[in-house]
């Protein structure tokens, strides 16, 4: 069952970012949500696979190049730098109200928070009923209340010396503010890509071994109630525009829902696989889009919901 027209409607106008929320509606309808003169733009191809972009308070993204073992940036100038080399095979990334960057490190199953002023980091996880995580592969920071969930599925890795998974699922975990770890899904193939309303209301899960992404309410918590179905189609990352519509990254490129779960975009990209995707840029209008060994920069004239 998908989310009715209503509830969607409500979703995106509760959502922060931009100056015509109020409007979304209108300017989806008349315009789209990708700016009239707009072309995807390749900005590099350099990589060997790219993850995990994350925007800083400034619009400058961090993403990782998980083969070679690094985290870049890409700067609101335009330039390309490496922020940190060996990063535990980090793979997606947030930052959370403070500032940090979340990072799940999946060479040592690790949550990380790196304080990106001096390139520390502390682990915030990496042990659920005394073992290792799988494989912490992407995040959301819930707003307001705090607290985080990330999902752990397992892709062998060629940097492992392990063979099977350690845990007896793939879950989805809540790392609550207290520190407490605790799984709050357990029935999904393969949970890959999340993402979270900024009212901290909704939480959109992608199961990429069945194909599907889920779509939940948030109890005050934490915890997860109302699993519905919000679209017939997997995603390995996911963001959401001030007007609630939700992107999906995979085979076919930047695929876009309605908040109401019916399909409005789709955007290719030249690439066999499309990993992630977030909002970027001082004004919070630039897709920006990682896929294999390319990074791709495409103008809309929706922002991102922050």
């Amino acid at each position: 069952m998908k989310h009715g027209y209503w509830l969607g409607l409500l979703v995106a106008l509760s959502l922060g970012g931009c100056s015509f929320q109020n409007q979304c509606p209108k300017i989806v309808e008349t315009e789209g949500i990708i700016a009239k003169v707009a072309e995807l733009k390749e900005i590099s191809t350099e990589f060997v696979f790219t993850e995990g972009p994350a925007a800083d308070a400034a619009g400058n993204v961090y993403f990782t190049d998980q083969p070679n073992d690094r985290i870049m940036i890409y700067t609101v100038d335009g330039q390309i730098k490496t922020f940190m080399q060996p990063a535990g095979r980090a793979n997606g990334l947030y930052f959370d109200e403070q500032g940090n960057l979340i990072a799940c490190a999946d060479e040592y199953g690790e949550l990380r928070q790196i304080d990106i002023k001096t390139g520390t980091y502390k682990v915030l996880a990496h042990l659920y009923n005394g073992k290792r995580l799988n494989e912490p592969n992407d995040t959301w920071v819930r707003p307001q209340k705090g607290g985080l969930y990330f999902t752990d599925p397992y892709h062998q890795r060629s940097w492992w010396t392990h063979h099977a998974p350690t845990q007896d699922v793939q879950g989805v975990y809540f790392l609550s503010p207290d520190g407490t770890l605790v799984r709050v899904i357990d029935d999904l193939e393969v949970p890959n890509g999340i993402i979270g309303t900024p009212d901290a209301k909704t939480l959109y899960v992608s199961d990429r071994g069945a194909n599907k992404i889920y779509v939940y309410t948030i109890e005050r918590d934490g915890m997860l109630s109302d699993k519905q179905l919000f679209c017939d189609m997997g995603s390995d990352g996911m963001t959401i525009d001030c007007c609630g519509n939700v992107y999906l990254t995979n085979d076919r490129g930047v695929t876009v829902f309605s908040p109401s779960g019916e399909q409005i975009e789709q955007i290719k990209i030249p690439q066999t696989w499309t990993a992630n995707v977030t909002f970027s840029g001082p004004d919070n209008h630039t897709l920006f889009i990682t896929a294999k060994t390319g990074i791709y920069t495409l103008k809309m004239n929706v922002c991102g919901a922050r």
